[in-house]
């Protein structure tokens, strides 16, 4: 907590999600940005803005939303750019903007549906009563709407409009529609408005947007787990300057604890050796073989309940590893390999064994070579991914096919980040719905970075 902040219980309301008053004091800007550091750092923020006077504290608003560390993309509607410039949101946002649904050159590739794609949450802001009465009927007769209808990622609307406007039952019945979709509201606040008169219509301050947009990340779906994850490659030694290891980058592993943490668990990254910071809110130990990874997996998971595993750990390692740099004396060289320590295996055969999970990296019959890899390895669930070819190791983005038991489930490409979500969001349902409530979750996956 930042020297002398204090945190008001209606500000926790707002951040944490909480119904409360429409109309809250606008908070310390520092305190925001405390907070924000977690949950919209890397995020791909889409930021819809419609047409009234309140438009212009979009400006501000792709500001803060910079500066929280979010990529900030803007669709505006026509009326939009009649309070504000597109020029400007451009210039702040460092992205075009996006206004015609009709563009030839954006629509020739699809391009409301690549926007709704791209994003980890859309926000409108502000939301005027048309807005908020199209989309409540799933109308789609500009970009904007039909962004939203396309969108996938979290939704939030921030309302403003004249004090009446907001008050008539049509609005009221419309917000509830919105809500009934798991839409979030966000204010309005009350006070002076812009026609001269006071009451409820206001949009709320760009602080409380930015804590209210985050607020969306934070599901609470592992509140009181303990959440233990593997990332990245490791590093067999043959030699003090050679190893053996792999193309993981780790990404798909610390975008996975980022989202165990986000969902309110206590996280335990055990990591190999790669080069990414580490995810807010997240203990991180950082090992180098796999045998130091199944040590130290071994020792955390006595106090876990959910265990991820998303590392691409090395089946094999060199039998005896030379004390000196081995000379190039000779055209052939022969190692001999040993077996590492199943790491996976060895937490699902545990006595008290938790909920586990896996990734299967393939190239090849990727559903039978994961169902078989789920059942021999006796894990609950197995995530697979197709690698090779351009797909998985050292790209931004992945996709995933999830089995287990009794179902399964595809998660379309995405960026690793928005998957990673949508994976700890399947994992929870899973791990509450299971008969092992109360133990470890554990997901181990070979890393598809």
């Amino acid at each position: 907590m930042p020297p002398g902040l204090s945190v008001t219980a209606d500000f926790l309301a707002l951040y944490m999600g909480v119904p409360g008053t429409l109309g809250r004091p606008r908070q310390c800007n520092h305190l925001v940005d405390f907070f924000q550091m977690n949950y919209l750092t890397g995020k791909h923020i889409l930021l819809g803005i419609t047409g009234g006077i309140a438009a212009y504290k979009g400006a501000e608003l792709v500001r803060q939303l910079r500066l929280s560390g979010a990529d900030v993309r803007v669709v505006m509607t026509a009326a939009a750019t009649e309070f504000i410039p597109p020029l400007t949101l451009q210039a702040l946002s460092g992205n075009p903007v996006h206004t015609d649904l009709l563009d030839p050159a954006a629509e020739a590739a699809m391009g409301h549906i690549e926007l709704a794609r791209w994003a980890d949450a859309l926000l409108v802001a502000p939301a005027t009563a048309d807005f908020i009465a199209r989309v409540a009927e799933g109308r789609a007769n500009d970009l904007l709407a039909a962004v939203w209808l396309a969108c996938d990622a979290p939704v939030a609307l921030a309302p403003a409009m004249n004090r009446a406007m907001w008050e008539n039952p049509a609005t009221a019945e419309n917000l509830a529609t919105l809500q009934a979709r798991n839409i979030r509201i966000l204010g309005p606040a009350e006070g002076l408005q812009a026609c001269g008169e006071t009451g409820p219509g206001r949009l709320l301050e760009t602080d409380e947007l930015v804590a209210g947009l985050s607020a969306l990340f934070q599901t609470g779906a592992l509140a009181g787990q303990h959440v233990l994850v593997t990332a990245g490659p490791t590093r067999e030694a043959i030699d003090p300057v050679r190893y053996l290891s792999n193309y993981s980058s780790g990404r798909m592993g610390f975008a996975v604890a980022a989202a165990a943490a986000e969902a309110g668990a206590q996280v335990t990254l055990v990591s190999g050796p790669v080069s990414l910071a580490t995810p807010a809110g997240v203990e991180r130990i950082d090992v180098e073989s796999a045998a130091d990874m199944y040590s130290a997996v071994m020792q955390a998971v006595t106090t876990a309940d959910i265990f991820i595993s998303v590392a691409a750990v090395a089946d094999y390692r060199p039998a005896d590893v030379a004390p000196q740099k081995l000379k190039k004396e000779s055209a052939d060289i022969s190692l001999q390999l040993v077996r590492n320590p199943d790491i996976l295996a060895a937490v699902a055969a545990l006595p008290d064994a938790p909920f586990t999970a896996g990734f299967a990296a393939e190239t090849e019959h990727l559903e039978t070579n994961a169902q078989q890899k789920r059942r021999a390895k006796g894990v609950d669930m197995i995530a697979a991914n197709q690698v090779g070819a351009g797909l998985g190791f050292g790209r931004e983005e992945n996709a995933l096919h999830v089995f287990w038991e009794t179902g399964e489930q595809q998660l379309a490409l995405a960026d690793k980040g928005k998957l990673a979500r949508q994976l700890l969001d399947l994992i929870a349902r899973q791990f509450h719905d299971s008969h092992h409530q109360g133990k470890i979750l554990k997901f181990h996956a070979k890393d598809s970075t």
